[in-house]
């Protein structure tokens, strides 16, 4: 049997570099095999050039918007998830204006989709594309505000499915539904229930339908995922956001810890609050780590796929180190 390559290794913080200035929320990160990067930003989308340059792309008619950690949790627009659809067009999850949306890569943008069965979506969060060219995406909860569904761990998330039929949803009941995957062969799709503190799978059919529905791996991470991706042999990297924790799930389930960037006293002080209900911005806030604040996702690129960059809610750059497996390649890789 072929040695887990994560087995024993861990992130060396001396080996950690950053691309990317003055980037404001940079939470979902894509990336291109020429080594360009698209990062959801919370004034458009800013896009980091291999020389060193960059350039923020605003989507025509959203005005700028200032960040701090209590403005993050109010209304206007705020790119969370992005995907390239197959013209290389970038899809977004507005975390802001509870829309998918669909900008050029000059910014002209429009709506998708604000409304299933006759009701607003409620609080996109994520956008995945297929190899098919289907749009999937999460909505992490209805509640008004969103914030409500931290503390009252509310099971109204759902995950939609965009394709020649039209808009549906495929998956509801989840507990504050973010990131969403596909493994290799696109037979499983990978949820990721921040607000229960797991990962849950369904398994999809030809149609997009998903059935059987099973947690993977621990019921309870230690903390609430929120970014995760594939590498090459199966493991599923994932973020524990405010725990400041990067970890990986082995096919078998086993949990490894890859970066720890959190402060045990501050970390155990937000997880009473968490499941006592009493959650409020400042207790949030003080979960700060040092290298990407507020840990919220990670992505897989340069040539060989074995960088890992990281995506955070309250960090002004993207912290990267090297990988000792590859990545998972997204279904944009090989065409773009």
């Amino acid at each position: 049997m072929t040695k887990n390559p994560l087995k024993g290794w861990q992130v060396d913080r001396s080996d950690i570099r950053t691309r990317g200035v003055d980037l404001q929320r940079p939470e979902c990160i894509l990336a291109e095999r020429d080594g360009t990067l698209w990062t959801a930003d919370a004034r458009g989308v800013m896009k980091l050039n291999n020389d060193g340059s960059q350039a923020l792309i605003r989507q025509q008619g959203v005005a700028d918007r200032d960040l701090n950690a209590a403005a993050m949790l109010m209304g206007g627009s705020l790119p969370n998830g992005i995907a390239f659809d197959r013209d290389g067009h970038i899809l977004i999850a507005n975390f802001g204006t509870d829309a998918i949306e669909l900008m050029t890569r000059d910014g002209q943008s429009r709506t998708l989709h604000d409304r299933i069965d006759g009701e607003p979506l409620g609080k996109t969060n994520f956008v995945l594309t297929d190899s098919r060219g289907r749009i999937w995406f999460t909505v992490t909860t209805r509640l008004q505000p969103w914030t409500r569904s931290i503390n009252e761990k509310a099971p109204d998330g759902y995950v939609g499915l965009i394709d020649e039929k039209g808009i549906r949803i495929v998956a509801d009941g989840f507990v504050g539904t973010n990131e969403i995957r596909l493994d290799a062969k696109e037979e499983w799709l990978y949820v990721v229930e921040s607000n229960a503190r797991r990962i849950s799978r369904l398994r999809v059919a030809a149609d997009g339908s998903c059935s059987d529905r099973e947690v993977f791996g621990p019921s309870n991470l230690g903390g609430i995922p929120d970014g995760f991706a594939f590498d090459a042999f199966g493991n599923l990297w994932i973020t524990l956001i405010m725990a400041e924790r990067l970890v990986a799930l082995t096919p078998e389930g086993e949990l490894l810890t890859l970066l720890d960037d959190g402060k045990p006293e501050v970390v155990a002080e937000f997880d009473r609050h968490f499941y006592d209900g009493t959650m409020t911005p400042e207790v949030m806030a003080s979960c700060k780590g040092s290298l990407a604040p507020w840990m919220a996702s990670l992505t897989f690129g340069g040539p060989d796929l074995r960088t890992v960059y990281l995506g955070s809610l309250l960090g002004t750059s993207l912290p990267y180190f090297r990988s000792p497996v590859a990545g998972l390649p997204l279904s944009h890789w090989h065409t773009r």
